[in-house]
């Protein structure tokens, strides 16, 4: 069981005597260090005042250093460690008790004893166990993606800070791809963290953060504070006839194709930043000011606000993944999980001070306000097409059911027959009289990641996945979207884009690198057998096809008519999915739980004017408990 489990459960339940027992003994468990049980005694939290630590958990002041450093491995099992008010006792509410458990021995179930010692030297016993199922036979192509992966990697005065996005010895014409992407040095960052290599991503981390305060201009304009670059290159510029210096030349959308900022290159970031402390225990980076101050000037320009009437992020067409003109303009379900992300990140690792108070709060209302949207409109199954197939147009009132105002006709043919009974996504994009039908890979996978969609709703989207395997996986992992813009509205919706030509790139190729976010989303719902086929499928050809950025057709049997090949994050992709496949602990750090706070909070203020009831209350009834 894991540990928000045990958490949960002593939340809701009074502690046994045994329990009690347990939990405030006369000295430490035997499971702390000898020196540390025979000099120290636990005495209760009501008894002495208290401080915050740097770890923002509460800890008497009188309990010696070397006590409150053990306090670090709590943080890896919270999801949700800020509070909007500073005097509430943090770790009080995390656990349910009034008294400081330093150790949970076990716990009673239905009279059952269940669960082992969770103590505060357990994140060591995860990081050994994890050594331990790591220590595997390589496969072949297992060896070559590392060698691969390790020669993509860019140096900057010495230190590595990323890697390439393609690294193939024939392309004459690299183009941007000797850039190091944000996004694109996710899976390699997770990569290198899962086989413990930190350092290339804490230099990744600092050195991107240092390039966010840069001045950035395209004819004149300089957007707001916060925006991360979406790549960067490293350069040698000559000071005079005998001496160089490298410098780090940045591209935040000034030299990209439409000239489009990087929305979610910020956001990935701060994912990243969460994940680094995660799986090395270091939280001292995401602790500096500096960093804090990184995260605070996102969040503020995520935050900043505007006309929209919507808790979502409103985008342009080509500010993530699909950086190219797919007619994913308005609200792309991409970046809404992003950012719901972001924003969970951002919750656990703010310092709560002063300054800070009003952007968690911020944080918080745009949480609660966002999943309720998403859960709520942007969900489809068989049962929500048929309401839209009955749905009125041009209601005019604060009770219509048609709140967008769609027309029946917009259903797509494909769909009607192609939803499984069992199954269901997450909409494309929604706008007034828009709803794009089209399933979106990784806005789906993401949200079953960080708890965006409900446990329900995840479970559906598997069972879709499972249900279309042709489709959305075929003879390649995986579809970016389904299904491809073909005839009138490729000209249209594309622009008549050769690159995004029907079930090519984009337009519905395949993916190999959306490997490691289903595994992932696999893997959080207790269905880790679709991951292991997926990737067994994706296995018997990578190696065979120099590992391709993306392959093409509706099935995805041939390599990508413009594909690179030693895509760099197709091998980390690749190599991803099989590390946290082998460690299942290290991959439970990566996602969220259920945020059951979120479901209470409110800020519309219907329940007070009495002029309608908020639809809060019969969305929650959706919510399964697990």
């Amino acid at each position: 069981m894991s540990a928000i489990h045990l958490l949960r459960k002593l939340s809701r339940n009074p502690p046994s005597r045994l329990l009690h027992r347990n939990l405030f003994p006369s000295t430490f468990s035997l499971d702390l260090p000898p020196d540390l049980a025979r000099t120290t005694l636990i005495r209760p939290f009501s008894n002495h005042p208290t401080i915050f630590n740097n770890t923002h958990t509460l800890i008497p002041f009188w309990v010696s250093e070397k006590t409150k450093s053990l306090s670090v491995s709590l943080r890896e099992f919270s999801t949700s460690v800020v509070e909007t008010n500073t005097s509430d006792k943090t770790f009080e509410r995390v656990v349910g008790l009034n008294p400081n458990p330093l150790v949970i021995e076990r716990i009673h179930r239905d009279e059952e004893t269940i669960g082992e010692s969770v103590s505060r030297g357990g994140e060591n016993e995860v990081e050994k166990k994890s050594d331990e199922s790591v220590v595997r036979e390589e496969s072949e192509a297992e060896k070559e993606a590392w060698r691969i992966l390790e020669e993509a990697v860019v140096r900057y005065c010495g230190s590595p800070v990323g890697t390439v996005a393609a690294n193939d010895p024939g392309d004459k014409l690299p183009l941007n791809y000797d850039q190091v992407f944000i996004r694109d040095f996710v899976p390699s960052a997770l990569a290198f963290l899962l086989k413990g290599q930190g350092e290339i991503v804490r230099n990744f981390l600092l050195h991107t953060l240092q390039l966010q305060s840069w001045e950035k201009t395209v004819d004149c304009y300089s957007p707001g504070q916060g925006l991360m670059p979406a790549s960067f290159k490293v350069r040698t510029v000559a000071l005079d006839e005998n001496t160089t210096e490298e410098v780090l030349d940045p591209d935040f959308g000034e030299s990209a194709i439409g000239r489009v900022a990087p929305v979610d290159s910020g956001l990935w970031w701060i994912i990243l930043l969460r994940a680094y402390g995660k799986l090395t225990g270091d939280f001292s980076l995401q602790e500096r000011i500096d960093v804090q101050t990184g995260i605070k000037l996102i969040m503020n320009l995520c935050l900043a606000d505007g006309f929209d009437m919507f808790p979502t992020l409103l985008v342009t067409d080509g500010s993530c993944m699909i950086d190219r003109r797919m007619g994913i303009h308005g609200h792309p379900l991409e970046i809404q999980s992003l950012f719901y992300s972001a924003l969970r990140c951002s919750r656990e690792m703010l310092s709560v001070n002063d300054s800070s108070n009003n952007l968690v709060r911020a944080i918080n209302n745009r949480l609660s306000a966002l999943s309720f949207h998403i859960r709520e409109y942007y969900w489809v199954d068989i049962k929500k097409i048929n309401e839209i197939y009955r749905y009125k147009t041009e209601e005019y009132s604060t009770d219509a059911t048609n709140k967008f105002n769609i027309y029946p006709e917009q259903i797509p043919p494909w769909l009607m027959d192609w939803i499984p009974e069992q199954g269901g996504y997450l909409l494309g994009n929604l706008q007034p009289a828009h709803m794009d039908f089209r399933f979106f890979t990784l806005g789906n996978f993401w949200s079953v990641v960080s708890s965006l969609s409900t446990p329900k709703q995840n479970e559906a989207i598997l069972n879709l996945i499972e249900a279309k395997w042709d489709d959305i996986i075929g003879h390649m992992p995986l579809k970016i979207c389904y299904p491809a813009l073909e005839y009138d509205d490729w000209r249209i919706i594309t622009g008549s884009d050769p690159k995004n030509t029907p079930w090519s790139y984009h337009n519905s190729g395949s993916w190999p690198t959306l490997l490691w976010q289903f595994t992932l989303a696999c893997m959080k719902m207790g269905r880790p057998e679709l991951a292991e086929k997926a990737l067994a499928l994706a296995e018997k050809r990578l190696m065979a096809d120099r590992w391709p950025e993306y392959y093409d057709t509706r099935s995805g049997k041939f390599i990508g008519k413009q594909s690179r090949l030693y895509q760099t994050w197709t091998v980390a992709g690749f190599l991803t999915s099989k590390l946290l496949l082998a460690n299942p602990e290290m991959a439970s750090k990566l996602f969220w739980e259920e945020d059951y706070e979120l479901l209470d909070i409110c800020v519309c203020g219907l329940s007070k004017s009495g002029r309608k009831k908020c639809s809060r209350v019969a969305a929650k009834t959706q919510i399964l408990v697990r």
